[in-house]
């Protein structure tokens, strides 16, 4: 390995921090919810303003970015530098952290959102900052790999987060504490916000570039008289399906808790190995999908996806092990993962192809889920993970498709979509309300069917337009 080659990946290294960050807070939302709402008993819909204040965080942090960008006439990460930029995005999310203490304190909820929604704020800028620059450091033929890679530490990240809050609050799997207090909840987030400046200055005095050298567009400038990005079908129609991806995605597992809970009787301590394993399903599909990224011959690419999978099935299996978890429970779901292995296969990477099996399943699950009690219901409710895994990349690529020099503004108001993970999550915590919790997930059920539409519109969009798209993708949101 050359020297520049090991100084690359040197300061890739220090900056996946950043990605398994944002994993570990949204997965750890998920372990808020039923704690908040038994504490300041709240209804199912009160509860989900966890997920609207974290996710509309990131809507609203796009929108300040582009404001003040608009009226200095100039792009701030630029001005500033890129890990100037990433720093202070860390640094707002810390603010954010410290508003649990007197939250805690005081038994304050709307204290508790604030806090969330300023940590947000914090990803926001995180986001935008992060993903060009980890493009930027190596060769742009290998920019998907270094995402991909990051991707998977943000699993990780939404794997481990469930279990090391839960222990915060709870204390270990084998303890028979079952109250909940909210003043246990200051502490860890207290020491994640330790973590966050820590990482700050660490980023700070690094060796990453302030100004990395330019991102080569990806998209070729196609000739268009549009002037903007809006004036395409593909995107105004991906607008709406990242929309409803982060949506369901986000929403079976914040309301999964309270399923398990109402449902079967769960204790709320009892819950944090299902919920990492949810967000380990979608560790387990990005896996899968990156075995692409590698270029392995076609023999040992066929192994791997049968490989890829189950190695991250163990990853679950070895951090729920060391937290003292009964893993009896968990060997049953390999047998799932089979129809993620042959779906992978089936969609030949065709983004389209993909969107629309992957979704399908989707809704094949969600039903199970729906008309089935006990685990195989439990079961049916964490395979979404599994097929929302690779719905990112397959809506964001087909979306941003011949927008040519609009590309990049196409990129932003997709983007601004992932407020979707905290309005769906509310919407379906209100019909929980209005019905049972059984029966509102069939607000998933109509996401991913709007993603299955996007799945067959937009292939005659793109090849009315001359796009014929067969190519592969992976990594993830």
């Amino acid at each position: 390995m050359s020297s520049t080659t090991s100084t690359k990946w040197a300061q890739f290294i220090p900056l996946v921090t950043v990605f398994f960050f944002w994993g570990f807070v949204a997965a750890s939302n998920d372990i808020l919810i039923p704690v908040f709402k038994k504490a300041f008993d709240l209804t199912q819909g009160q509860s989900q303003l966890v997920s609207v204040a974290f996710y509309v965080a990131y809507t609203v942090g796009s929108l300040i970015y582009m404001g003040i960008s608009f009226l200095t006439k100039g792009d701030i990460i630029n001005r500033i530098g890129y890990k100037n930029a990433l720093a202070l995005g860390l640094t707002i999310s810390a603010l954010g952290t410290l508003l649990f203490y007197p939250a805690a304190n005081n038994g304050s909820f709307p204290l508790m959102l604030s806090g969330l929604f300023i940590v947000g704020l914090g990803f926001s800028l995180q986001q935008t900052v992060a993903n060009p620059l980890a493009i930027a450091l190596g060769p742009i033929s290998t920019g998907s790999q270094r995402l991909t890679m990051a991707g998977g530490i943000n699993n990780f990240g939404t794997t481990i987060g469930p279990l090391i809050v839960s222990f915060a609050i709870f204390g270990s799997a084998a303890s028979a504490n079952t109250d909940v207090s909210i003043e246990s909840v200051k502490i860890p987030y207290l020491i994640l916000g330790a973590a966050f400046i820590l990482v700050a200055i660490f980023l700070k005095f690094s060796s990453l570039p302030d100004q990395p050298e330019t991102v080569v567009e990806v998209a070729e400038d196609v000739k268009s008289s549009k002037k903007s990005a809006l004036h395409y079908p593909q995107l105004i129609l991906g607008m709406i399906g990242i929309f409803v991806y982060v949506g369901v995605e986000v929403s079976t597992a914040s309301n999964l808790p309270a399923y398990m809970e109402s449902g079967l009787g769960f204790e709320t301590k009892d819950i944090a190995p299902y919920i990492s394993l949810y967000w380990a399903s979608l560790m387990i599909g990005r896996w899968t999908g990156a075995v692409e990224a590698f270029n392995a011959t076609a023999s040992t690419e066929k192994i791997l996806k049968f490989l890829a999978p189950y190695l991250a099935f163990g990853v679950f299996l070895m951090v729920n092990a060391i937290a003292k978890h009964d893993l009896t429970p968990f060997y049953v779901y390999a047998l799932v993962i089979v129809v993620l292995i042959a779906a992978d296969i089936a969609s030949k990477g065709n983004p389209a192809r993909m969107l629309l099996i992957f979704s399908s399943l989707g809704i094949v699950a969600l039903l199970i889920g729906m008309f089935t009690t006990g685990m195989l219901s439990v079961y049916a409710f964490t395979s979404v993970g599994l097929f929302c895994s690779t719905l990112w990349p397959c809506i964001f690529t087909l979306a941003i498709s011949g927008l040519g020099k609009n590309t990049n503004q196409g990129s932003n108001f997709l983007i601004m979509m992932i407020m979707g993970g905290g309005i769906v999550s509310w919407l379906q915590g209100v019909v929980a309300d209005e019905t049972n919790i059984h029966f509102s997930y069939i607000v998933g059920v109509a996401c991913f069917a709007y993603l299955a539409f996007y799945a067959w519109k937009v292939s005659g969009i793109l090849k009315a337009q001359g796009i014929d798209f067969d190519q592969k993708v992976s990594g993830g949101h």
